[in-house]
């Protein structure tokens, strides 16, 4: 576990110095897999449809609920890594 928990923070770290935005997509599975690792699932209310990139936000990080906080962890590191490759 704390070898993933520093993998973690490290990813945290690398995602910073992407030298290209990743596309939205990508963005959201970002997002979702943080907010999972680090807050557990969803909470609050899903967004207004007048606030799109909330509603987004919310409902990709909503279709990981009741994913662990190592496989969350495990998925962002991941994706940092599969950025790392391509947006460097």
């Amino acid at each position: 576990m704390a070898d993933l928990k520093a993998q973690f923070e490290q990813a945290q770290q690398d995602v910073k110095t992407l030298t290209k935005r990743p596309g939205n997509d990508d963005m959201l599975a970002l997002y979702a897999s943080f907010k999972q690792a680090s807050q557990g699932d969803v909470s609050g209310s899903r967004p207004g449809m007048l606030d799109m990139v909330g509603r987004a936000k919310y409902d990709a990080w909503a279709k990981l609920k009741g994913t662990g906080k190592d496989a969350a962890m495990t998925a962002y590191v991941a994706k940092v890594a599969e950025l790392l490759k391509t947006h460097k």
